[in-house]
């Protein structure tokens, strides 16, 4: 902001949404992109705001700018990459001079196999060193990768695949889950008898363990490892396709957001970068999937800024729960990243686990993927954060390829909260006759295009434009219920389809759930809702409670009190059920689709994505009879 002469961040935002081209341009060359062509405008609006494009004329690669750009140097070619640790405590480190090396090795044996510019490979990959190395040959041959979750069950593997048309996949024979060896191979070869497309399958050997094998179309990863460097990069234009990254399909048919090498690459170094302070030298760490979001932005939003990523393979508790912390503190993390679901998890076993870890090297808590209640929260800055760290809450999404809103650095942060929308995110709150309104919930809308907005969804172009531009013209609306306070400071309740109308009184499930949680009872709380004859939907709750709290009648009444209180006496749910869990992915993050559907006795669609699928059973027999 100073540099660009700049004092107050109203300004200075005001000044990014209301000119993009310009703010963009300053964008990149503040994280200094390598372009082997510069650029003739860095935003060119003539296809309209849904189809922007960026960096009109320019070539560059993203793979370039991530790894090879730093091992070129002699300051940063012996500089740490890239930490990982499996479960089993194997451990290996990488400079960007090895990344870089092993990135050449594989690029040359995909290109052997047939890999070429234009083409999709899926990656189907546990969180692994390898994951990041193919992701950077798939991209320095100008062909297109699409990560997809680890956990994936073969239908959900094989609808991506035949959307995605891949000609090849990136598997591993397995890899440890609490302790537990979970085969993919097995899965992915249930999942190619669907597609046809698919003319190679590269097996890295992460168990060791026998698995099938289909010669002429299967391959070990350390025979492309074999072959001699390709130095070669391709040299791709500013809009090319880089990667396919798919939603999570909870809601119909996954969406495949196209990314491009100028796109994803530079919002997610941007939001690291200038948002969240990760510098050259930093180590970034996020618990996540690169199946999810947080996958690729740890990897491009770190390596661009030239920090190291720090990549675990296993559940967060295993084998004992201050694995995480642990983790933070031998590889001297400096941004650590999780989701408010996590928090609560390790929560349940009391801060005595994070006294034993010093975590000083720590200078940002950062979390996305749901709303924060307060007290996890508080929990989680009190006791990991010594009262002294910041914490960057982060909302945006898959098609965003980053954040709208976060906290800013150059702001005070209050719990649950964001304190800003993010530099170039021209974002605002709109009510149901789309007028922006602020102490209201409402929709959360953009009306700028910005770096980062997938090119549309891939073969599907009619239906982007049918998600996310049709309500209101030219006006992006991104599916999440916020509320604007007057004093700048935002709230997400949640996705819009989940909110609730309750005698005409519109309320997001997360309020419900704070509340819940509020009560010393409580440990975590999920909310639905389902049709009422009288106030039109009705409010039903599950409960989790502390260990040490016993579930009865009386307690139900006393929590209902409790949310009366709080929210007010319309919003007395109609029931209240104790259960062991939420159901939750491996990722940590609830799936409150996954509640309602059984609840309710309605089809619940693919739960390959559950850590705990024994909480469905146990849902089922909750319900009315």
């Amino acid at each position: 902001m100073e540099r660009l002469g700049f004092t107050d961040y109203e300004e200075f935002y005001e000044r990014s949404i209301t000119d993009p081209g310009w703010f963009w341009e300053q964008a990149e060359k503040e994280l200094g992109i390598s372009w082997y062509r510069r650029y003739e405008r860095a935003y060119d609006p003539a296809r309209g705001i849904e189809w922007p494009i960026w960096y009109r004329g320019g070539l560059l690669n993203a793979s370039y700018n991530a790894i090879e750009k730093w091992s070129a140097t002699a300051e940063y070619r012996q500089q740490p990459a890239l930490f990982w640790e499996g479960e089993d405590r194997q451990k290996r480190s990488m400079s960007f001079q090895e990344l870089t090396e092993e990135t050449e090795r594989i690029a040359a044996g995909l290109k052997k196999l047939g890999v070429k510019r234009g083409d999709v490979v899926m990656i189907y990959m546990p969180v692994l060193a390898e994951t990041v190395i193919a992701l950077m040959a798939i991209a320095k041959l100008g062909a297109i990768f699409s990560p997809i979750f680890s956990g994936y069950g073969y239908e959900a593997v094989a609808t991506r695949l035949q959307a995605a048309e891949a000609v090849a996949v990136i598997t591993a024979d397995g890899y440890f889950r609490k302790g537990q060896e979970i085969a993919m191979k097995q899965e992915l070869d249930q999942a190619l008898a669907l597609c046809p497309t698919v003319q190679h399958v590269v097996v890295v050997e992460r168990l060791k363990t026998a698995v099938s094998w289909k010669e002429g179309r299967d391959v070990k990863w350390t025979a492309l490892l074999h072959s001699p460097p390709l130095k070669k990069t391709e040299t791709m234009n500013s809009d090319d396709p880089l990667m396919i990254l798919y939603t999570s399909g909870t809601s119909g048919k996954p969406k495949g957001t196209v990314h491009t090498h100028s796109g994803f690459p530079l919002k997610a170094a941007f939001d690291a970068g200038i948002c969240m302070d990760v510098n050259k030298k930093d180590r970034m760490f996020w618990y996540t999937d690169f199946g999810w979001m947080m996958g690729p932005f740890l990897m491009f939003g770190a390596l661009l800024n030239g920090a190291a990523i720090v990549l675990y393979e296993g559940a967060p508790d295993y084998p004992a729960p201050d694995r995480l912390w642990q983790l933070a503190t031998e590889y001297k993390v400096t941004h650590f990243g999780l989701s408010p679901t996590l928090v609560r998890a390790l929560m349940k076993y009391g801060e005595q686990w994070t006294q034993r870890h010093e975590l000083s090297e720590l200078k940002v808590l950062a979390s996305t993927g749901e709303p924060w209640n307060d007290k996890p929260w508080e929990w989680l800055f009190t006791h990991v954060g010594k009262s002294r760290l910041p914490i960057i809450n982060y909302s945006g999404g898959t098609e965003i390829a980053g954040g709208i809103l976060g906290n800013i650095l150059i702001r005070p942060i209050e719990p649950s909260t964001f304190n800003a929308a993010l530099p170039g995110m021209a974002a605002a709150v709109y009510s149901a006759e789309g007028k922006e309104v602020i102490e209201e919930a409402g929709e959360l809308i953009l009306t700028k295009p910005w770096v980062g907005m997938t090119n549309g969804f891939w073969n599907e172009p009619e239906r982007y434009i049918e998600t996310y531009w049709s309500r209101w013209p030219s006006v992006w609306v991104h599916g999440d219920t916020a509320v604007r306070s007057a004093s700048g400071y935002w709230r997400i309740s949640g996705r819009s389809d989940d909110t609730f109308t309750i005698a005409g009184k519109r309320i997001g499930p997360n309020e419900f759930e704070t509340a819940l949680v509020s009560h010393s009872a409580v440990h975590e709380a999920g909310a639905i809702s389902i049709p009422d004859p009288i106030k039109g939907e009705a409010a039903i709750c599950f409960v989790v409670l502390h260990g040490d709290v016993s579930a009865n009648e009386s307690l139900k009444q006393e929590l209902k009190t409790h949310l009366a209180r709080t929210l007010g006496k319309a919003f007395i749910p109609q029931a209240i059920h104790f259960i062991p869990d939420l159901p939750k992915t491996k990722n940590g993050k609830v799936m409150r689709r996954i509640l309602k559907a059984t609840y309710a006795g309605e089809e619940v669609g693919n739960q390959t994505a559950l850590e705990n699928p024994e909480i469905v059973n146990e849902i089922k027999a909750l319900r009315p009879k």
